[in-house]
């Protein structure tokens, strides 16, 4: 026990008293230190999503028949290699050139507005012929039914 000069009886420090004033600076530095301050919350706080681009557009459906493509029906403008037994199986769209800028080869767009056998994500790999705006083409497999859908949703799906 250790007492403070002439201070009376009453101890500054004892041994059971140690323990709890260093539990209870224990107990207020760990609190202190996971109270969000403004620092943390500023850090923690959720990103402010960009505003999401959405184009409401016109959709057509082509196929790899020759009569509605290039003189290589099996190549889109990208590049890309379609399989001649199954095209669709890609989920492959062609877009206007108006809209080309803002969804390049490669891209990903999610499409709505066409019922549950087409609506899905589809990649843009084919461009359609300059005469076009706001339009877009999905490749079909050469025996489905061709169709065509106006005020149809594409949203741009990040990579």
């Amino acid at each position: 026990i250790v007492h403070y000069g002439d201070m009376g009886s009453s101890p500054i420090c004892s041994t059971p008293k140690i323990k709890v004033m260093k539990w209870m600076a224990s107990f207020v530095l760990a609190v202190l230190f996971t109270l969000p301050s403004k620092s943390t919350m500023t850090f923690f706080k959720a990103k402010e999503s960009a505003p999401v681009i959405t184009d409401t557009v016109t959709v057509t459906t082509y196929t790899t028949d020759p009569g509605e493509t290039d003189e290589e029906p099996l190549i889109t403008a990208s590049g890309f290699k379609l399989d001649s037994l199954n095209p669709r199986r890609h989920k492959i769209i062609a877009v206007s050139r108006d809209l080309k800028k803002r969804y390049p080869f490669g891209s990903k767009v999610r499409v709505t507005g066409l019922g549950k056998k087409y609506d899905g994500v589809y990649r843009v790999e084919d461009v359609m012929h300059s005469r076009w705006r706001k339009k877009i083409d999905l490749l079909l497999n050469p025996k489905d039914k061709q169709f065509k859908k106006r005020r149809v949703v594409i949203t741009p799906i990040e990579k």
